[in-house]
């Protein structure tokens, strides 16, 4: 990789670290805002491409920003070039939403011994998508899926319930802290009457059942000096709170949460670990995506899967 090119890379880690940097300082998680009701005028997903398929990991923060951002409705994107070639075409003065496409390239180096080895280089390139929003003439199919009705959330409970249990995690309810505890290998929950509604019971588990996925025969992310060290409590907190905005969105669920007070604490950490590593929300979201990618692992195959297969 070129000078440039490395330099071109480290921008976009950049550029997305500092826009999510300048809504944390306006004590805006953005990674939140997509649940507020008034912005749910389509059904609750993650943000989708032109064939349907789900955006992951930090392109899902950055689509949904986007989207609050500039009050769209829909939740699919595509490129100039997609929306030609479905017969559309982006408006006259449309400017487009950044997203990033991660890959590898192998470069052979010499190691000490004098021996060629290949080495794995990981890098980003930003690119430009549209809200359909923002595209006229395309197929009906995409037009009527702006109309889709809102989902009620209280009737996808006993969905989200079904796919808690199908995890096998250990699950108490008593006291008031919602929290996993390493050494016993349970999630511990406040009743579920003491919460606003269900789905911000859902949205509590989510978090807590990401920090689950951490043990070493599951994901194995390491937690060794969470206890300890602030900035690593920190970052597995950033983790459990992104797991938990994926999660709700895989399960059609808008909780309306108020940040919990424990985790109103973190703001300055995040803060603080988002100015010191320009990869750290990167990072959190690639963790987030492998937690939430491992629970839906742990469900049991659906009748239409099983007669793909």
């Amino acid at each position: 990789m070129t000078r440039k090119q490395n330099a071109e890379r480290m921008d976009v880690y950049a550029r997305i670290t500092d826009r999510i940097v300048a809504e944390l300082e306006k004590g805006i998680r953005p990674w939140m805002q997509p649940w507020q009701s008034s912005n749910a005028s389509g059904r609750v997903t993650r943000p989708l491409r032109h064939n349907g398929l789900p955006y992951n990991g930090i392109n899902v923060l950055l689509l949904w920003s986007e989207a609050v951002a500039r009050g769209f409705s829909s939740p699919m994107w595509m490129t100039f070039k997609q929306a030609l070639d479905l017969g559309g075409g982006v408006r006259k003065g449309e400017t487009g939403s950044m997203v990033v496409f991660a890959s590898r390239f192998t470069r052979t180096e010499t190691d000490i011994r004098g021996e060629e080895i290949d080495r794995e280089i990981p890098f980003l390139t930003a690119y430009s998508v549209f809200n359909i929003a923002q595209i006229d003439g395309l197929p009906d199919q995409f037009c009527r899926s702006q109309a889709e009705p809102v989902r009620d959330p209280i009737a996808r409970i006993g969905h989200a319930d079904q796919f808690f249990a199908n995890t096998g995690a250990l699950i108490r309810h008593g006291g008031d802290r919602a929290y996993y505890a390493p050494v016993t290998d349970h999630i511990q929950m406040p009743p579920f009457q003491t919460f606003q509604d269900a789905a911000s019971y859902v949205a509590t588990l989510s978090h807590e059942v990401t920090h689950w996925t951490s043990a070493p025969h599951r994901v194995n992310r390491d937690l060794s000096r969470y206890a300890k060290d602030r900035s690593e409590r920190a970052r597995e907190e950033l983790t459990a709170e992104l797991g938990s905005c994926f999660l709700c969105a895989d399960l059609g669920i808008a909780p309306e949460l108020e940040p919990r007070p424990d985790h109103a604490s973190y703001l300055g950490s995040w803060l603080k670990v988002l100015a010191d590593d320009k990869r750290a929300i990167f990072s959190a979201a690639a963790h987030a995506q492998r937690a939430v990618a491992f629970l839906h692992g742990l469900q049991p195959e659906t009748a239409e899967e099983r007669d793909a297969a």
